[in-house]
Protein backbone atom coordinates (compact mmCIF):
# COMPACT_ATOMS: atom_id res chain seq x y z
CA UNK A 1 0.00 0.00 0.00
CA UNK A 2 1.12 3.46 -0.89
CA UNK A 3 -0.07 6.97 0.67
CA UNK A 4 0.23 10.36 -1.08
CA UNK A 5 -0.53 12.90 0.87
CA UNK A 6 0.04 16.74 1.60
CA UNK A 7 -1.07 19.26 4.35
CA UNK A 8 -2.89 22.31 3.02
CA UNK A 9 -3.30 25.70 4.11
CA UNK A 10 -6.56 25.61 4.28
CA UNK A 11 -9.57 23.29 3.25
CA UNK A 12 -10.84 24.87 0.22
CA UNK A 13 -7.69 24.20 -1.24
CA UNK A 14 -6.76 20.74 -3.06
CA UNK A 15 -3.42 19.13 -4.59
CA UNK A 16 -3.17 19.75 -7.90
CA UNK A 17 0.27 18.46 -7.50
CA UNK A 18 -0.72 15.39 -5.71
CA UNK A 19 -3.16 14.61 -8.17
CA UNK A 20 -0.66 14.50 -11.39
CA UNK A 21 1.51 12.18 -9.25
CA UNK A 22 -1.72 10.08 -9.09
CA UNK A 23 -2.68 10.04 -12.56
CA UNK A 24 0.86 8.90 -13.76
CA UNK A 25 1.87 6.27 -11.42
CA UNK A 26 1.29 3.74 -14.24
CA UNK A 27 0.40 0.14 -12.38
CA UNK A 28 1.07 2.13 -8.88
CA UNK A 29 -2.14 3.83 -8.49
CA UNK A 30 -4.58 0.94 -7.85
CA UNK A 31 -2.69 0.30 -4.46
CA UNK A 32 -2.33 4.27 -3.76
CA UNK A 33 -4.55 6.34 -1.34
CA UNK A 34 -4.67 10.02 -2.08
CA UNK A 35 -4.99 12.19 1.40
CA UNK A 36 -5.18 15.39 2.36
CA UNK A 37 -4.95 17.38 5.59
CA UNK A 38 -4.50 21.05 6.55
CA UNK A 39 -1.50 22.61 8.76
CA UNK A 40 -3.96 22.80 11.43
CA UNK A 41 -5.09 19.00 11.47
CA UNK A 42 -4.76 17.47 14.90
CA UNK A 43 -1.32 15.70 14.67
CA UNK A 44 -2.11 12.70 16.64
CA UNK A 45 -5.18 12.34 14.34
CA UNK A 46 -3.44 12.87 11.39
CA UNK A 47 -0.48 10.17 11.96
CA UNK A 48 -3.40 7.57 13.19
CA UNK A 49 -5.14 8.34 10.08
CA UNK A 50 -2.01 7.89 8.01
CA UNK A 51 -0.88 4.80 8.96
CA UNK A 52 -3.95 3.09 9.67
CA UNK A 53 -3.97 0.93 6.66
CA UNK A 54 0.09 0.38 7.37
CA UNK A 55 1.28 1.51 3.79
CA UNK A 56 4.37 0.81 2.84
CA UNK A 57 5.25 3.83 1.76
CA UNK A 58 4.20 7.45 2.15
CA UNK A 59 5.01 10.49 -0.58
CA UNK A 60 4.66 13.89 0.95
CA UNK A 61 4.35 16.91 -0.83
CA UNK A 62 6.46 19.80 0.97
CA UNK A 63 5.84 23.32 0.97
CA UNK A 64 7.18 26.82 2.55
CA UNK A 65 3.82 26.77 4.72
CA UNK A 66 3.76 23.69 5.75
CA UNK A 67 7.80 21.89 6.14
CA UNK A 68 7.56 22.50 10.30
CA UNK A 69 4.21 20.57 10.59
CA UNK A 70 5.20 18.21 7.94
CA UNK A 71 8.90 17.37 9.62
CA UNK A 72 7.03 16.64 12.70
CA UNK A 73 4.63 14.30 11.23
CA UNK A 74 7.44 12.90 9.19
CA UNK A 75 9.21 12.01 12.74
CA UNK A 76 6.25 10.85 14.35
CA UNK A 77 5.66 8.12 11.26
CA UNK A 78 9.20 7.07 11.49
CA UNK A 79 9.06 6.90 15.30
CA UNK A 80 5.78 4.85 15.07
CA UNK A 81 6.49 3.24 12.08
CA UNK A 82 10.21 2.98 10.90
CA UNK A 83 9.88 0.10 8.08
CA UNK A 84 7.37 2.96 6.58
CA UNK A 85 9.78 4.62 3.76
CA UNK A 86 9.37 7.89 3.43
CA UNK A 87 9.40 9.82 0.29
CA UNK A 88 9.48 14.01 0.07
CA UNK A 89 8.73 16.02 -2.76
CA UNK A 90 7.05 19.57 -3.55
CA UNK A 91 9.37 23.08 -3.95
CA UNK A 92 11.06 23.10 -0.34
CA UNK A 93 12.98 20.31 -0.78
CA UNK A 94 13.75 20.60 -4.48
CA UNK A 95 16.56 22.78 -3.50
CA UNK A 96 19.60 23.89 -0.86
CA UNK A 97 18.58 19.64 0.25
CA UNK A 98 21.66 19.75 2.34
CA UNK A 99 21.45 20.05 5.89
CA UNK A 100 17.34 20.00 5.61
CA UNK A 101 16.04 18.17 8.90
CA UNK A 102 13.21 17.03 7.16
CA UNK A 103 15.36 15.74 4.48
CA UNK A 104 17.98 13.91 6.90
CA UNK A 105 14.32 12.39 8.84
CA UNK A 106 13.06 11.25 5.32
CA UNK A 107 13.99 8.05 3.39
CA UNK A 108 14.16 9.83 -0.40
CA UNK A 109 13.78 12.78 -1.73
CA UNK A 110 12.52 13.82 -5.33
CA UNK A 111 13.35 17.20 -6.80
CA UNK A 112 11.16 19.16 -9.14
CA UNK A 113 9.24 17.45 -11.45
CA UNK A 114 7.61 13.78 -9.67
CA UNK A 115 5.50 12.43 -12.52
CA UNK A 116 8.03 10.40 -14.42
CA UNK A 117 10.55 9.54 -11.22
CA UNK A 118 8.46 9.01 -8.54
CA UNK A 119 6.88 5.58 -10.78
CA UNK A 120 10.48 5.22 -11.40
CA UNK A 121 11.58 5.41 -7.42
CA UNK A 122 8.56 3.18 -6.44
CA UNK A 123 9.83 0.29 -8.97
CA UNK A 124 13.13 0.42 -7.90
CA UNK A 125 11.81 0.17 -3.84
CA UNK A 126 8.85 -2.52 -5.21
CA UNK A 127 10.84 -4.56 -7.58
CA UNK A 128 14.09 -3.78 -6.67
CA UNK A 129 17.05 -3.43 -6.79
CA UNK A 130 16.29 -0.61 -3.68
CA UNK A 131 18.01 2.91 -4.41
CA UNK A 132 21.42 3.94 -3.39
CA UNK A 133 21.26 7.52 -3.60
CA UNK A 134 18.70 9.60 -1.12
CA UNK A 135 18.19 12.20 -4.04
CA UNK A 136 16.27 11.50 -6.94
CA UNK A 137 16.85 14.76 -9.61
CA UNK A 138 13.05 14.82 -11.41
CA UNK A 139 13.00 14.10 -14.88
CA UNK A 140 10.71 16.48 -16.22
CA UNK A 141 7.77 14.83 -18.49
CA UNK A 142 6.74 15.76 -21.78
CA UNK A 143 3.61 17.54 -21.14
CA UNK A 144 1.88 15.43 -24.01
CA UNK A 145 2.70 12.39 -21.87
CA UNK A 146 0.97 12.95 -18.95
CA UNK A 147 -2.09 11.46 -17.69
CA UNK A 148 -5.31 13.92 -16.71
CA UNK A 149 -5.47 14.53 -12.90
CA UNK A 150 -8.52 16.23 -12.94
CA UNK A 151 -10.85 12.66 -12.73
CA UNK A 152 -9.69 12.73 -9.41
CA UNK A 153 -11.15 15.46 -7.74
CA UNK A 154 -13.94 14.10 -6.11
CA UNK A 155 -17.66 15.18 -6.01
CA UNK A 156 -17.10 16.35 -2.55
CA UNK A 157 -14.02 18.32 -3.98
CA UNK A 158 -16.21 20.29 -6.56
CA UNK A 159 -18.65 21.64 -3.94
CA UNK A 160 -16.54 23.00 -1.34
CA UNK A 161 -13.26 23.34 -2.58
CA UNK A 162 -11.19 25.62 -4.82
CA UNK A 163 -10.56 23.59 -8.58
CA UNK A 164 -6.88 24.38 -9.26
CA UNK A 165 -6.38 23.75 -13.03
CA UNK A 166 -3.48 24.35 -15.51
CA UNK A 167 -3.25 25.27 -19.12
CA UNK A 168 0.45 25.45 -19.12
CA UNK A 169 3.46 25.12 -16.92
CA UNK A 170 6.87 27.22 -16.57
CA UNK A 171 7.52 31.11 -17.39
CA UNK A 172 9.59 32.80 -19.33
CA UNK A 173 10.18 35.82 -16.89
CA UNK A 174 13.49 35.91 -15.01
CA UNK A 175 11.69 37.51 -11.27
CA UNK A 176 14.64 36.45 -8.97
CA UNK A 177 12.33 36.16 -6.13
CA UNK A 178 10.27 33.34 -7.81
CA UNK A 179 10.99 29.85 -8.46
CA UNK A 180 9.85 30.25 -11.63
CA UNK A 181 13.04 31.89 -12.58
CA UNK A 182 14.46 28.49 -13.07
CA UNK A 183 12.69 28.04 -16.14
CA UNK A 184 13.94 28.09 -19.34
CA UNK A 185 10.72 28.99 -20.64
CA UNK A 186 6.26 28.23 -20.61
CA UNK A 187 5.49 24.96 -21.76
CA UNK A 188 1.61 24.55 -23.06
CA UNK A 189 -0.10 21.67 -22.93
CA UNK A 190 -2.86 20.94 -26.20
CA UNK A 191 -5.29 23.27 -25.44
CA UNK A 192 -8.57 21.13 -27.20
CA UNK A 193 -7.24 18.25 -24.60
CA UNK A 194 -6.97 20.88 -21.43
CA UNK A 195 -10.44 22.36 -22.44
CA UNK A 196 -12.37 18.89 -22.66
CA UNK A 197 -11.25 17.84 -19.13
CA UNK A 198 -12.65 21.87 -18.23
CA UNK A 199 -15.64 21.08 -19.73
CA UNK A 200 -15.94 17.55 -18.30
CA UNK A 201 -15.52 19.45 -14.47
CA UNK A 202 -18.08 21.63 -15.38
CA UNK A 203 -20.66 18.91 -16.47
CA UNK A 204 -19.78 17.22 -12.87
CA UNK A 205 -20.75 20.18 -11.16
CA UNK A 206 -17.23 22.59 -11.08
CA UNK A 207 -18.24 26.27 -10.70
CA UNK A 208 -15.04 27.64 -9.25
CA UNK A 209 -11.43 27.28 -11.43
CA UNK A 210 -8.27 28.67 -10.28
CA UNK A 211 -5.66 28.47 -12.99
CA UNK A 212 -2.09 27.88 -11.51
CA UNK A 213 -0.34 29.41 -15.00
CA UNK A 214 2.32 31.56 -14.19
CA UNK A 215 0.65 33.87 -16.57
CA UNK A 216 -2.32 32.97 -17.89
CA UNK A 217 -2.33 35.70 -21.01
CA UNK A 218 1.74 34.69 -22.53
CA UNK A 219 -0.52 33.66 -25.71
CA UNK A 220 -3.51 36.07 -26.51
CA UNK A 221 -5.05 33.42 -28.81
CA UNK A 222 -5.01 30.38 -26.20
CA UNK A 223 -6.32 33.02 -23.69
CA UNK A 224 -9.01 34.62 -25.72
CA UNK A 225 -9.98 30.35 -26.13
CA UNK A 226 -9.94 29.64 -22.46
CA UNK A 227 -11.95 33.16 -21.95
CA UNK A 228 -14.71 31.90 -24.52
CA UNK A 229 -14.90 28.69 -22.73
CA UNK A 230 -16.20 29.96 -19.56
CA UNK A 231 -17.86 32.92 -21.33
CA UNK A 232 -20.05 29.41 -23.39
CA UNK A 233 -20.90 28.08 -19.97
CA UNK A 234 -21.78 31.59 -18.48
CA UNK A 235 -24.67 32.60 -21.61
CA UNK A 236 -25.73 29.01 -21.81
CA UNK A 237 -26.69 29.13 -18.31
CA UNK A 238 -26.83 32.77 -16.91
CA UNK A 239 -28.01 31.83 -13.59
CA UNK A 240 -26.00 29.73 -12.41
CA UNK A 241 -22.35 31.67 -11.30
CA UNK A 242 -19.33 30.53 -12.69
CA UNK A 243 -15.58 31.98 -11.13
CA UNK A 244 -12.48 31.65 -12.96
CA UNK A 245 -9.17 33.03 -11.29
CA UNK A 246 -5.92 34.09 -13.65
CA UNK A 247 -2.55 35.34 -13.08
CA UNK A 248 -2.22 37.90 -15.82
CA UNK A 249 0.91 39.66 -17.34
CA UNK A 250 -0.37 43.65 -16.79
CA UNK A 251 1.18 45.17 -19.68
CA UNK A 252 -0.13 42.52 -21.89
CA UNK A 253 -3.73 43.22 -22.92
CA UNK A 254 -4.44 42.87 -26.10
CA UNK A 255 -7.78 43.62 -27.94
CA UNK A 256 -8.21 39.81 -28.38
CA UNK A 257 -8.42 39.42 -24.85
CA UNK A 258 -10.35 42.72 -23.94
CA UNK A 259 -13.23 41.75 -26.27
CA UNK A 260 -13.76 38.71 -24.33
CA UNK A 261 -12.74 40.34 -20.79
CA UNK A 262 -15.93 42.53 -20.34
CA UNK A 263 -18.48 39.69 -21.35
CA UNK A 264 -18.07 38.40 -18.22
CA UNK A 265 -20.34 39.36 -15.53
CA UNK A 266 -19.78 40.82 -12.53
CA UNK A 267 -18.54 37.89 -9.80
CA UNK A 268 -17.55 35.84 -12.30
CA UNK A 269 -14.03 36.98 -13.42
CA UNK A 270 -10.59 37.83 -11.08
CA UNK A 271 -7.39 38.56 -12.41
CA UNK A 272 -4.09 38.52 -10.36
CA UNK A 273 -1.98 41.41 -12.05
CA UNK A 274 1.61 41.34 -10.42
CA UNK A 275 3.06 44.51 -9.99
CA UNK A 276 5.92 43.56 -7.18
CA UNK A 277 7.59 47.67 -7.22
CA UNK A 278 6.73 50.68 -9.31
CA UNK A 279 10.59 51.57 -9.00
CA UNK A 280 12.61 50.93 -11.84
CA UNK A 281 16.27 50.59 -10.02
CA UNK A 282 14.71 47.90 -7.91
CA UNK A 283 12.97 46.22 -10.76
CA UNK A 284 16.67 46.08 -12.48
CA UNK A 285 18.01 44.24 -9.09
CA UNK A 286 15.14 41.35 -9.55
CA UNK A 287 15.26 41.11 -13.19
CA UNK A 288 11.76 42.20 -13.00
CA UNK A 289 10.72 43.33 -16.94
CA UNK A 290 7.39 45.25 -16.69
CA UNK A 291 6.33 48.14 -18.90
CA UNK A 292 4.94 50.06 -15.74
CA UNK A 293 2.95 52.80 -17.90
CA UNK A 294 1.20 49.70 -19.93
CA UNK A 295 0.53 48.30 -16.97
CA UNK A 296 -1.09 51.26 -15.01
CA UNK A 297 -3.25 51.60 -18.50
CA UNK A 298 -4.46 48.36 -18.82
CA UNK A 299 -5.40 48.05 -14.95
CA UNK A 300 -7.01 50.99 -15.22
CA UNK A 301 -9.41 50.34 -18.69
CA UNK A 302 -10.08 46.62 -16.39
CA UNK A 303 -11.11 48.89 -13.73
CA UNK A 304 -12.94 50.76 -16.00
CA UNK A 305 -14.57 48.72 -18.86
CA UNK A 306 -14.80 45.57 -17.10
CA UNK A 307 -16.61 43.92 -14.60
CA UNK A 308 -13.61 41.65 -13.17
CA UNK A 309 -11.55 41.77 -9.73
CA UNK A 310 -8.39 42.51 -10.00
CA UNK A 311 -5.51 42.07 -7.62
CA UNK A 312 -2.27 43.67 -7.40
CA UNK A 313 0.80 43.66 -5.48
CA UNK A 314 3.57 44.76 -3.80
CA UNK A 315 6.32 43.45 -1.89
CA UNK A 316 8.38 45.21 0.82
CA UNK A 317 12.41 44.56 1.65
CA UNK A 318 13.57 44.01 -1.89
CA UNK A 319 16.64 44.57 -2.84
CA UNK A 320 17.66 48.87 -2.76
CA UNK A 321 13.95 49.56 -2.25
CA UNK A 322 13.80 51.95 1.65
CA UNK A 323 10.43 52.19 2.69
CA UNK A 324 10.29 55.56 1.68
CA UNK A 325 10.26 54.52 -2.00
CA UNK A 326 7.71 51.64 -1.74
CA UNK A 327 5.69 54.16 0.01
CA UNK A 328 5.88 56.13 -3.43
CA UNK A 329 5.14 53.46 -5.24
CA UNK A 330 2.00 52.21 -2.83
CA UNK A 331 0.64 55.71 -3.45
CA UNK A 332 1.10 55.34 -7.06
CA UNK A 333 -0.74 52.21 -6.83
CA UNK A 334 -3.64 52.85 -4.91
CA UNK A 335 -4.36 55.56 -8.07
CA UNK A 336 -4.88 52.76 -10.36
CA UNK A 337 -7.67 51.98 -8.09
CA UNK A 338 -7.28 47.78 -8.43
CA UNK A 339 -10.33 46.34 -5.97
CA UNK A 340 -7.08 44.69 -3.49
CA UNK A 341 -3.70 45.60 -3.19
CA UNK A 342 -2.05 42.68 -1.82
CA UNK A 343 1.18 43.60 0.36
CA UNK A 344 3.84 40.98 1.22
CA UNK A 345 7.23 41.13 2.67
CA UNK A 346 10.13 39.10 0.74
CA UNK A 347 10.77 35.37 1.42
CA UNK A 348 13.66 33.61 0.35
CA UNK A 349 12.25 30.84 -1.75
CA UNK A 350 15.05 27.74 -1.86
CA UNK A 351 16.90 27.63 -5.07
CA UNK A 352 15.85 31.15 -6.37
CA UNK A 353 18.47 33.73 -7.41
CA UNK A 354 17.51 36.25 -4.68
CA UNK A 355 20.43 35.16 -2.94
CA UNK A 356 23.07 36.96 -5.17
CA UNK A 357 21.52 40.41 -3.36
CA UNK A 358 22.45 39.08 -0.07
CA UNK A 359 25.80 40.68 0.85
CA UNK A 360 25.48 44.01 -1.48
CA UNK A 361 22.35 44.81 0.22
CA UNK A 362 22.90 43.18 3.94
CA UNK A 363 19.96 40.89 3.41
CA UNK A 364 18.89 39.18 6.52
CA UNK A 365 16.30 36.44 6.56
CA UNK A 366 14.75 34.46 9.06
CA UNK A 367 15.73 31.20 9.71
CA UNK A 368 12.45 29.74 9.97
CA UNK A 369 9.80 29.36 7.33
CA UNK A 370 8.78 30.90 5.54
CA UNK A 371 12.40 33.07 5.59
CA UNK A 372 10.71 36.22 5.48
CA UNK A 373 13.41 39.74 5.20
CA UNK A 374 14.27 40.49 8.86
CA UNK A 375 16.35 43.45 7.21
CA UNK A 376 18.27 45.13 4.48
CA UNK A 377 20.61 48.35 4.18
CA UNK A 378 17.75 49.79 3.19
CA UNK A 379 14.79 49.02 5.55
CA UNK A 380 15.38 48.18 9.36
CA UNK A 381 13.85 45.47 11.57
CA UNK A 382 11.55 47.85 12.64
CA UNK A 383 10.30 49.31 9.41
CA UNK A 384 9.01 45.86 8.67
CA UNK A 385 8.06 44.91 11.89
CA UNK A 386 5.66 47.48 11.60
CA UNK A 387 4.75 47.54 8.03
CA UNK A 388 3.60 43.87 9.13
CA UNK A 389 0.80 45.20 10.98
CA UNK A 390 0.09 47.60 8.32
CA UNK A 391 -0.49 45.21 5.92
CA UNK A 392 -2.85 43.13 8.54
CA UNK A 393 -4.94 46.19 8.52
CA UNK A 394 -4.92 46.79 4.89
CA UNK A 395 -6.45 43.22 4.24
CA UNK A 396 -8.84 43.86 6.69
CA UNK A 397 -10.00 47.08 5.96
CA UNK A 398 -8.94 48.01 2.05
CA UNK A 399 -8.91 44.71 0.80
CA UNK A 400 -12.38 43.34 2.69
CA UNK A 401 -14.51 45.29 0.58
CA UNK A 402 -16.11 46.41 3.80
CA UNK A 403 -15.07 50.35 4.54
CA UNK A 404 -15.85 51.61 0.47
CA UNK A 405 -17.10 54.84 1.46
CA UNK A 406 -14.92 55.38 4.54
CA UNK A 407 -11.34 54.50 2.58
CA UNK A 408 -11.18 57.38 0.72
CA UNK A 409 -11.57 59.25 3.59
CA UNK A 410 -8.89 57.41 5.11
CA UNK A 411 -6.45 57.74 2.10
CA UNK A 412 -7.03 62.10 1.67
CA UNK A 413 -5.04 62.63 -1.26
CA UNK A 414 -4.18 58.95 -2.19
CA UNK A 415 -1.36 59.82 -4.90
CA UNK A 416 0.39 62.26 -2.14
CA UNK A 417 -0.86 60.84 1.40
CA UNK A 418 -1.78 57.44 1.25
CA UNK A 419 0.81 55.31 2.58
CA UNK A 420 1.44 57.91 5.07
CA UNK A 421 -2.28 58.27 6.08
CA UNK A 422 -2.57 54.66 6.36
CA UNK A 423 0.85 54.13 8.62
CA UNK A 424 -0.63 56.45 10.84
CA UNK A 425 -3.74 54.48 11.04
CA UNK A 426 -2.45 51.64 11.47
CA UNK A 427 -0.15 52.88 14.67
CA UNK A 428 -3.43 54.26 15.92
CA UNK A 429 -5.29 50.51 16.22
CA UNK A 430 -2.21 48.68 17.27
CA UNK A 431 -1.76 50.91 20.38
CA UNK A 432 -5.91 50.63 20.80
CA UNK A 433 -6.73 47.35 19.46
CA UNK A 434 -3.17 45.61 21.01
CA UNK A 435 -3.45 43.00 17.52
CA UNK A 436 -3.95 43.22 14.23
CA UNK A 437 -6.21 39.98 13.19
CA UNK A 438 -9.53 38.90 15.04
CA UNK A 439 -10.88 42.20 15.66
CA UNK A 440 -14.90 42.29 15.63
CA UNK A 441 -15.95 44.33 13.29
CA UNK A 442 -17.62 46.73 15.45
CA UNK A 443 -14.23 47.16 17.04
CA UNK A 444 -12.63 47.67 14.29
CA UNK A 445 -15.35 50.36 12.96
CA UNK A 446 -15.47 51.95 16.04
CA UNK A 447 -11.39 52.40 16.39
CA UNK A 448 -11.16 53.49 12.31
CA UNK A 449 -13.78 56.12 13.04
CA UNK A 450 -12.00 57.27 16.52
CA UNK A 451 -8.82 57.73 14.22
CA UNK A 452 -10.97 59.74 11.08
CA UNK A 453 -12.72 62.17 13.68
CA UNK A 454 -9.41 63.42 15.45
CA UNK A 455 -7.79 63.95 12.25
CA UNK A 456 -10.71 65.60 10.63
CA UNK A 457 -12.41 69.55 11.79
CA UNK A 458 -15.41 69.42 13.48
CA UNK A 459 -17.23 70.30 10.45
CA UNK A 460 -16.81 66.98 8.78
CA UNK A 461 -17.89 64.83 10.70
CA UNK A 462 -21.35 63.98 9.91
CA UNK A 463 -20.06 63.12 6.59
CA UNK A 464 -17.40 60.83 7.91
CA UNK A 465 -20.38 58.90 10.22
CA UNK A 466 -22.47 58.94 7.53
CA UNK A 467 -19.82 57.09 5.10
CA UNK A 468 -18.83 55.02 8.57
CA UNK A 469 -22.56 53.86 9.31
CA UNK A 470 -23.02 53.14 5.68
CA UNK A 471 -20.34 51.05 5.34
CA UNK A 472 -20.96 49.11 8.47
CA UNK A 473 -24.66 48.53 7.29
CA UNK A 474 -24.01 47.23 4.47
CA UNK A 475 -21.21 45.01 6.27
CA UNK A 476 -24.65 42.90 7.47
CA UNK A 477 -23.16 43.85 10.86
CA UNK A 478 -26.18 43.29 13.82
CA UNK A 479 -24.43 45.61 16.22
CA UNK A 480 -24.33 49.47 16.20
CA UNK A 481 -21.62 52.16 16.39
CA UNK A 482 -21.64 54.67 18.76
CA UNK A 483 -22.58 56.88 16.50
CA UNK A 484 -25.90 55.07 14.98
CA UNK A 485 -29.28 56.56 16.36
CA UNK A 486 -31.66 53.39 17.71
CA UNK A 487 -32.95 51.36 15.09
CA UNK A 488 -30.81 53.48 12.28
CA UNK A 489 -30.57 51.98 8.83
CA UNK A 490 -29.04 53.05 5.95
CA UNK A 491 -27.93 51.16 2.59
CA UNK A 492 -26.35 52.49 -0.37
CA UNK A 493 -26.86 49.42 -3.38
CA UNK A 494 -23.74 50.51 -4.99
CA UNK A 495 -21.84 50.43 -2.24
CA UNK A 496 -23.45 47.13 -0.92
CA UNK A 497 -22.46 45.69 -4.62
CA UNK A 498 -19.45 46.73 -4.46
CA UNK A 499 -18.61 44.74 -1.16
CA UNK A 500 -20.39 41.67 -1.48
CA UNK A 501 -18.56 41.60 -4.66
CA UNK A 502 -15.16 41.68 -3.04
CA UNK A 503 -15.93 39.36 -0.07
CA UNK A 504 -17.70 36.76 -2.87
CA UNK A 505 -14.41 37.03 -4.69
CA UNK A 506 -12.34 36.56 -2.09
CA UNK A 507 -14.03 33.66 -0.77
CA UNK A 508 -14.37 32.32 -3.50
CA UNK A 509 -10.88 32.68 -4.94
CA UNK A 510 -8.96 31.41 -1.48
Amino acid sequence: MITLATLNARYSHAALGLRYLLANLREHAAQTRLVEYTIKTDPAKMLADILHDAPRIIGLSVYIWNVVETLALVRAIKAQSPETIVILGGPEVSYETEGQEIVKAADYVVTGWGEVTLPALLDALIYGPKPLMKIHAGVQAKLDDLKSPYHLYTDQDLATRNIYVEASRGCPFKCEFCLSALDKTAWAFDLDVFLSDMHALYARGARTFKFVDRKFNLKPETGRKILEFFLDKIKSAPDVPVFAHFEVVPDHLPDALKDAIVQFPLGSLQFELGIQTLNPAVQKHISRKTDLNKAEANIRWLRNHSHAHLHVDLIAGLPSETMASFAQGFNQLVTWQAHEIQLGILKRLRGTPIIRHEAPFQMVYSSAPPYEIISTVDVSQAELDAFKHFAKYWDAIANSGRFGQTLPLILGDAAQSAFARFQDLSLSLSHALHRSHSIALEQLFTAVGQWLLAQAPAADAPLITQALIADYTNSGAQGKLPWMAHGLKFTNKKTSEGSLFARQSRHQAE
